[in-house]
């Protein structure tokens, strides 16, 4: 275990120092911990005017952190492109569909906030950037009632991370820095007015603004055992290793207040034999999965993150993703996760059902019988079993499947903000000079794993890092 993985909330005062502690060896205008998808968006925000200057300190050695690992859709509401396919929606309805699925337990006025900023969000990333976002129309996650996730190419996150990365290389007045930890912040009299940075050799970075995009504290094992619940502790980890919680830690020892730290996203078909993951689009486009005994356990539906509970209480921790030629056909080529687990052999094909069981290791006979009622309930237009209605769809030969189990992908408690992003104290009041976004900010998914709507991950992350960054530069050019 590294030394990161073991520092706790506890440890979080050594973490800060004060001004009168460090000599300045350089400076930035805006400090930037963390090169994934808060940080990037962070810094291209905050680049609009030439005179200041952006430094982004990135701990590993290539940028993207948890981004990268995602699908990269980014989920808005009202925008040009969902117009253009007809569809009417407000950032209301989008805000009712995250707070329906976390029981109103979100701050209501955040999600509102980053539901009703989302489709500038987009607009800015496309129309300013030049990135690239397609709206997504032939399949939706659990519970979106609408189409509203707009997709990279490929639907992968590194494509979207690579294209951010470039545009911000390309901008003059940003500094990318790889292989740069920030180690502690700086401090003088409760305002933020820097950072210690580097491995080997460190140097103190002083700034008028720093923005922490380091994520949330899924690679920190002390941590998920102090916040999270016993079941996703034990589960396998999808998330970046620098996901430590060191921005979390930082903003809590300068009084920030922390919210809804036993929140996280789980995952429910990431393969066991590969570790790729196997897209939810397989579910939601009529797939099942069935435990070693080939019976359902739960309804699908319900959402991959509250699921992954679900897989892991199985034996072993183990379930098998059954799914048609129909479905692969429509994934291979669409979704680069679902080409990339195809390519290293999670998914296995059978002409026949109990054939097919059996090269994946779960009984045969229950298998055939579970997917008959399944399709059954579909033809009938009836709840099935496990009571799921919805991305329903009849199962034939030829079929496929992976054998799959649950995992925790990235944590969602983190540090209060406002809608600027700024670091909030429990007595209301702001940290000066201190922001954060993602993962290193309270996410709007609720407590547990079963508020996350899909989606809002990068809501937080590239909504608040965007609304951070323009605040942080207008800041500056207020002084």
């Amino acid at each position: 275990m590294s030394e990161l993985e073991s520092v706790t909330l506890s440890d979080a005062a050594s973490e800060v120092v004060t001004a009168d502690e460090v000599s300045w060896d350089v400076s930035t205008d805006v400090l930037v911990a963390g090169g994934g998808g808060t940080g990037l968006v962070a810094a291209l925000a905050a680049s609009d005017a030439d005179d200041r200057t952006i430094t982004v300190f990135e701990k590993s050695e290539s940028v993207g952190g948890n981004t990268a690992l995602s699908t990269g859709m980014v989920p808005a509401a009202g925008t040009r492109m969902q117009a253009d396919a007809g569809i009417e929606e407000t950032p209301a309805d989008m805000a009712r569909d995250i707070l329906e699925k976390n029981a109103h337990e979100a701050d209501e006025e955040m999600v509102h906030h980053l539901a009703e900023e989302s489709r500038h969000l987009v607009h800015w990333l496309v129309d300013d950037w030049d990135i690239t976002l397609n709206l997504v129309d032939d399949f939706r996650y659990p519970k979106h009632s609408e189409y509203r996730m707009h997709a990279p190419a490929g639907r992968n996150g590194e494509n979207l991370v690579a294209e951010l990365e470039a545009r911000v290389r390309e901008t003059e007045n940003i500094e990318l820095l790889t292989n740069a930890p920030v180690r502690k912040l700086v401090a003088n009299e409760g305002r933020v007015v820097g950072a210690i940075v580097g491995d080997r050799r460190t140097e103190a970075v002083a700034a008028d603004a720093v923005i922490l995009a380091t994520d949330g504290f899924g690679g920190n094992r002390e941590m998920v055992r102090e916040h999270l619940d016993d079941a996703i502790e034990r589960a396998l980890y999808f998330g970046t290793d620098g996901n430590t919680g060191d921005g979390i830690r930082w903003g809590h020892a300068l009084g920030g207040e922390l919210a809804c730290m036993d929140s996280y996203q789980g995952h429910a078909t990431v393969s066991s034999q590969t570790g790729a993951l196997s897209t939810y689009a397989v579910v939601m486009n009529g797939g099942i999965l069935v435990n070693e005994h080939g019976e359902r356990f739960g309804n699908e539906s319900k959402g991959y993150s509250e699921f992954a509970i679900d897989v892991l209480q199985q034996p072993d921790g183990i379930a098998y993703e059954i799914f048609d030629e129909r479905i692969y056909e429509r994934l291979v080529g669409a979704f680069d996760d679902f080409d990339r687990a195809d390519d290293l052999g999670a998914y296995k094909r059978a002409d026949s059902l109990d054939a097919l069981a059996e090269r994946l290791g779960c009984d045969p006979e229950t298998t055939v019988e579970t997917v008959a009622a399944y399709n059954d309930a579909v033809t009938a237009d009836e709840p099935d079993a496990v009571g799921r209605t919805d991305g329903r769809h009849t199962l034939s030969e030829p079929f496929y499947g992976a054998k799959v189990t649950g995992s925790l992908f990235h944590t969602q408690g983190g540090l209060v903000v406002d809608g600027h992003g700024r670091v909030q104290r429990t007595d209301g009041s702001v940290v000066d000079g201190l922001y954060a976004g993602g993962g290193s900010a309270v996410g709007i998914s609720g407590h547990g794993a079963g508020g996350y709507l899909s989606g809002n991950g990068l809501t937080t992350a590239l909504g608040l890092g965007r609304l951070a960054g323009i605040h942080a530069g207008e800041r500056l050019g207020a002084e």
